[in-house]
């Protein structure tokens, strides 16, 4: 009895197998999702990973250097700096994840009815997000955030207002290269609704490239919290973010700078993972879709 393979029943794999075989081909894309996924399950399983309470003040051991107890040193309260690196990552995961629910929320719907109506409802939309886009995104989000207050769901809801005109951009363009194509005048002419005719046939042409967008909005999310931390405007004290870390080192940087390096480091490696992630899973979407073997 032989065994049967895909090309010989006339099969191709599921899409989640397509994706593994194309990451399993690539290493860098490999090592980006093994990246991130590594860093997920230390922000999942923080209280059990770090080796001290990241809350704990020891100010006769303040800005001491990397040793056998603390890995990576004790910041200016005697905290372990290890400590809030790993609880670190929590804050700034989470706080990425808020900044881009809101910016697929607002910027997903409005791009794919702006391309596929056009007309007044395209120029209004479009208006709107190039108003928004016209000011520069970091000082809008602290015009936001001075407004509204400091905090870390503040900071994210202006950081998620300003990138969502990056999936508004990317949306309409796509449903704009595809609300021409035959299958879509056929469906038009059986009298499909348009909520149908975009669910089932423009929102999967979309999502190929507004997945890149999500995993590089997700480092620039990062990148973003932690310089509203390093300004004060986002996670409030004590709680542990790169962006406060960051924070901490610069103001002793003479008495320890040995501290900047930690989440520096880890702010440079989780936006470039998520980047060279997003550009990959993409990649193999976009073949998935195309029926590529390559």
């Amino acid at each position: 009895m032989t065994a049967t393979t895909p090309a010989a029943t006339g099969t191709r794999p599921g899409v989640g197998r397509r994706v593994f075989d194309f990451l399993r081909r690539r290493p860098v894309t490999a090592t980006a999702a093994l990246f991130v996924a590594l860093l997920i399950l230390v922000a999942i399983f923080a209280p059990w990973i770090a080796p001290h309470d990241p809350y704990t003040q020891d100010l006769l051991h303040r800005l001491q250097p990397p040793d056998a107890r603390h890995l990576l040193g004790t910041d200016d309260y005697g905290r372990d700096a290890l400590s809030r690196l790993i609880f670190g990552a929590r804050i700034s995961l989470t706080a990425a994840l808020q900044a881009v629910a809101l910016a697929l929320i607002l910027g997903l719907p409005l791009g794919v009815i702006a391309g596929y109506r056009g007309g007044w409802v395209d120029t209004l939309l479009t208006r709107l997000m190039e108003a928004l886009m016209s000011a520069p995104s970091l000082v809008l989000a602290i015009t936001i955030v001075a407004v509204l207050g400091s905090g870390i769901t503040n900071a994210m809801f202006a950081v998620g207002l300003v990138m969502a005109p990056r999936f508004f951009r990317v949306a309409r363009a796509s449903t704009m290269d595809v609300r021409g194509d035959t299958y879509i005048e056929a469906s038009v002419a059986l009298g499909c609704k348009p909520s149908r005719i975009i669910t089932r046939h423009i929102l999967p042409n979309v999502m190929p490239p507004i997945v890149l967008v999500i995993s590089v909005s997700l480092g620039t999310a990062v990148a973003a919290e932690a310089s509203l931390s390093f300004l004060g405007l986002g996670a409030k004290a004590p709680a542990a973010s790169w962006g406060s870390m960051l924070s901490t080192a610069a103001s002793n940087m003479q008495l320890a700078p040995h501290l900047v390096w930690p989440p520096g480091v880890m702010i440079f490696l989780t936006v470039l993972a998520f980047t060279y992630l997003g550009d990959g899973v993409r990649r193999a979407l976009t073949r998935s879709r195309n029926g590529s073997s390559n």
